[in-house]
């Protein structure tokens, strides 16, 4: 056989296969399924057997890429790829997917950061109230360039460096400053009233 005769075959294939695609899409020609079913379901079970996927896994996937070509036909477009690339590609990403979804480690059921926060105790909600009563008491007596460093560096989560660049300050000011309000709050909470 020549390679012009064995080219002029595949042209023909391919063709026949988009042909197939838009027969689907239009008139969802089952006959054009069955067509297109015989001949690549056996190609993707073997490529998705090559990419490590188990027999039933493989089957699956198989199975899952033509119901994905019935349902999506209207999607190719001869002009963009042939059937087999567009089919294949779909058949890749359908299995990275499943590889994703597999990898993730399964939950266990004894997991610390899975159980709801236990309620908290009155004695514990009364002092956690009153502590924080009396720090914003002491934040109240902090000169306001102590206060606006603090508060951008605690409640806006900026760095030093953002905070002397924000607030055109020498970074080692905005350090001194913040260094005082801590200080100046740590002696006002642990001085018994």
């Amino acid at each position: 056989m020549s390679a012009t005769i064995v080219h002029t075959a595949d042209l023909e294939q391919r063709e026949r296969h988009a042909d197939c695609m838009e027969r689907i899409a239009a008139d969802e020609s089952r006959e054009a399924f069955a067509e297109l079913f015989a001949f690549f379901a056996p190609r993707l079970k073997a490529y998705m057997l090559r990419l490590g996927a188990a027999e039933p896994e493989a089957e699956e996937l198989t199975q899952d890429v033509m119901m994905t070509v019935w349902r999506k036909a209207g999607m190719y477009d001869r002009r963009q790829a042939s059937v087999s690339t567009w089919i294949f590609r779909v058949a890749r990403n359908r299995r990275i997917d499943v590889q994703r979804r597999t990898s993730k480690p399964p939950l266990e059921p004894d997991e610390p950061m899975l159980r709801p926060a236990e309620a908290e105790q009155p004695d514990s909600a009364v002092f956690r109230m009153q502590m924080e009563e009396q720090v914003r008491a002491q934040l109240a007596t902090l000169p306001d360039e102590q206060l606006a460093l603090l508060r951008a560096a605690f409640y806006d989560g900026l760095s030093h460096s953002e905070i002397a660049r924000s607030h055109g300050l020498p970074l080692g000011t905005v350090k001194s400053r913040i260094r005082l309000a801590l200080a100046r709050l740590r002696g006002g909470l642990d001085d018994p009233e």
